[in-house]
């Protein structure tokens, strides 16, 4: 019986621990997993952050951001326009750019994150920020993401500012007239860069 405690108490930390070494390998595996899941339309930008994976050649695989010029620096093939691409066409790309140093090359390209398609919100809302927009997003949609309007907010002379070349448009809807149905219209489809502005 002496026995027996004894080596449950010596066996129990070990167990413990192991639990605990499980647990930390499974954790530290779905971080450095964690991707972005986007539609086939899905088109890159510049500071998104992708991972370039090559097939049994980890030491040509990489985790690389979008520069400001569209292009990612990769090991062997050089600078690569990466911006304007959807995932697949980039993927493509790269299997004709490593065909040169890699026999038969099979290339993943996966989004870590999207910084390219943000919309800004501001002003009289519950939580103003800049919002990942991956997929259509409506006006709407968009204020809510944002938790809403706040109580003091003027519903019928929300700003969005959209940047069209090297000017600036100004457009002005009306929430209310949206939700009471008589400007449905104002429910404008948001574009990239665009900033809301609640006041």
């Amino acid at each position: 019986m002496s026995e027996y405690k004894r080596s449950g108490v010596a066996t129990l930390p070990l167990a413990v621990a192991m639990s605990v070494l499980t647990l930390f390998c499974t954790v530290a595996a779905t971080a450095q997993e964690e991707t972005v899941s986007v539609d086939d339309a899905f088109k890159i930008g510049v500071s998104d952050v992708l991972t370039i994976s090559v097939w049994k050649n980890p030491e040509l695989s990489a985790q690389v951001p979008v520069r400001p010029d569209g292009k990612i620096a990769l090991p062997l093939v050089g600078e690569v326009q990466a911006a304007g691409l959807t995932p697949d066409q980039l993927r493509q790309e790269l299997n004709v750019q490593f065909a040169s140093f890699v026999t038969a090359p099979t290339i993943s390209v996966v989004v870590n994150e999207i910084n390219s398609m943000q919309v800004y919100i501001v002003g009289e809302v519950s939580r103003p920020g800049s919002y990942a927009i991956i997929q259509p997003t409506r006006l709407m949609q968009a204020l809510a993401m944002a938790g809403g309007l706040s109580e003091y907010a003027d519903k019928s002379d929300v700003l969005i500012l959209r940047q069209q070349g090297s000017a600036e448009q100004r457009i002005i809807v009306s929430v209310r007239g949206i939700t009471n149905g008589k400007k449905m219209g104002d429910n404008i489809l948001l574009e990239p860069g665009d900033t809301i502005v609640v006041p």
